[in-house]
């Protein structure tokens, strides 16, 4: 039988999930990757320990499911997005540690682009917002404050990269300097119209061509693996950002179609097809993963907040014990009593970006009880991503396109029974979950599965996606456009 490899190197560990053809999950292994916090609002990676962990659990997966490396057909990597690495070029050894997407030390390069009128621009090639979150500011920060790092990079001796690119670095023993389309497209140095780095933004930040990788679709061949690292040269068939990659696994592969990543955060994509459309209700374009050259795009909304609110019921309130028994505390209860909880714990993100809003619970009476608070925190998931598709919808018709006729979710808080109900109740549409909920990694090894002709287009991968379980709206329309309503007086009120 011929195999599939994914990696899924993401922000808090590096998996490794072997698949078979169908699609299902044969054996996967994980491990845990350390955190950095080197001072307040700065998060950082050892890249060293990110290939370390990630090599670990590919030999770790292989074995639980009892293959060789020759068994395998094609090997697809998906990542973190926008975490940012350098490395020397001759040595293979980075220059600092990895900065990792949340880091915000790069705010005061953002300040001096908005005031020098470059926003506009900015956004107009790459779809993006200038925020330190995407890639360009962080490389910007290491070549200005690692010594010696501003000649290096001139002298052609550093490369940068996405963990996407680091990882095909080691795999193929320093051979291929290569990234995706999708990854590209989040560093702020990417013109999304051309696939291709844009030497106005390189200038803008500048920084040299020379550090940057070349760019492939997310289905193609990268490179082979060295045969010593799993004891078979295997192809590099796929590679996708995170969240492009579980577009890809969701088979949402036509306009209109739309997933729900369910994580920490919550990250909401709609597939646009080859319309590259600007949204006007808060969100970013970005480039969706490419199965060819052809250029295809999705609006994106990220909710900084999700599941990480039911880490805080669990440590902060020491409400539950552990977060699994957070769906019967708030099913003790037969809705939230009134109380409404906005976890803007780090600022609100789309479609509100209010980055001094704080947290809230409101709408607190004698009779309120902590049940009552952790149903409300839950229902917080669903009011957030309710307003992401609604900013969506609003987008997709002013386009001419039409309303979203499903949500397709995924991610560990997926498969609370009762957030799903509560969130196709507010949308008014069906909430599905597939079969197969690892959506992240299953897009990358669809991507590889394409390149070595394990499948032949995307139609057959259509085929092969199954439903788990619909969740239908049970709430009357009237009644869902009074919670949301409540829910947005409740934001207004978060901002101090």
């Amino acid at each position: 039988m011929t195999y599939l490899l994914a990696l899924d190197q993401g922000t808090s560990s590096s998996r490794s999930i072997v698949f078979d053809p169908a699609g299902h999950i044969v054996a996967q292994a994980q491990q845990e990757l350390a955190q950095i916090y080197p001072q307040p609002g700065w998060v950082e990676h050892d890249p060293q320990e990110i290939w370390r962990t990630q090599l670990a659990t590919a030999r770790d997966a292989l074995a639980k499911a009892g293959i060789q490396a020759r068994d395998v057909r094609a090997i697809g990597i998906t990542n973190q997005r926008e975490t940012t690495i350098v490395w020397n070029r001759a040595t293979g050894v980075p220059i600092h540690h990895a900065i990792v997407w949340q880091d915000r030390r790069a705010e005061p390069t953002c300040v001096t682009l908005r005031e020098r009128g470059l926003a506009g621009m900015i956004q107009a090639k790459t779809g993006l917002l200038v925020d330190a979150y995407f890639s360009g500011t962080k490389l910007k920060w290491l070549l200005d404050h690692v010594p010696g790092a501003r000649q290096q990079a001139a002298n052609g001796e550093l490369a940068f990269g996405t963990v996407d690119s680091w990882l095909i670095w080691r795999l193929t023993g320093g051979a291929v300097h290569a990234t995706d389309v999708s990854n590209a497209s989040r560093t702020m140095l990417f013109n999304i119209h051309t696939n291709q780095w844009d030497p106005e933004l390189l200038q803008a930040l500048d920084i040299p061509a020379s550090m940057m990788p070349s760019v492939k679709p997310s289905s193609a061949l990268y490179g082979e693996i060295h045969p010593d690292l799993l004891g078979h040269a295997i192809p590099i068939g796929g590679v996708a950002g995170d969240q492009q990659s579980a577009l890809f696994g969701q088979a949402c592969f036509k306009a209109g179609m739309v997933k729900n990543t369910y994580g920490t955060g919550c990250f909401m994509l709609m597939h646009t097809g080859q319309k590259c459309e600007t949204s006007h209700n808060g969100l970013i374009t970005t480039s969706a993963a490419q199965a060819t050259a052809q250029t295809e795009f999705a609006l994106e909304g990220s909710v900084f907040v999700g599941g990480a609110v039911v880490q805080w019921l669990r440590d902060g309130l020491h409400a539950i014990p552990n977060s699994g028994e957070v769906q019967a505390l708030a099913q003790s209860v037969p809705d939230s009593g009134g109380v409404i909880v906005v976890p803007a714990f780090t600022g609100l993100g789309a479609p509100y970006w209010k980055p001094d809003a704080r947290g809230s619970i409101t709408g607190l009476t004698r009779g309120s009880t902590v049940a009552h608070i952790a149903r409300a925190a839950l229902e917080s998931i669903a009011f957030q991503s309710a307003a992401l598709l609604q900013a969506m919808s609003r987008d997709a018709v002013a386009a001419g396109g039409a309303t979203v006729a499903e949500l397709r979710v995924d991610g560990g808080a997926s498969i609370n029974d009762l957030l799903m109900q509560f969130q196709a109740d507010l949308l008014g549409i069906p909430v599905v979950r597939p079969a197969v909920t690892e959506t992240t990694a299953l897009g990358a090894a669809y991507l590889a599965g394409l390149a070595t002709g394990v499948y032949h287009s995307t139609d057959e991968l259509t085929h092969l996606w199954r439903s788990e379980r619909r969740f239908l709206p049970t709430l009357a329309t009237e009644r869902a456009r009074e919670l949301m309503e409540r829910w947005e007086h409740a934001v207004r009120q978060t901002v101090l």
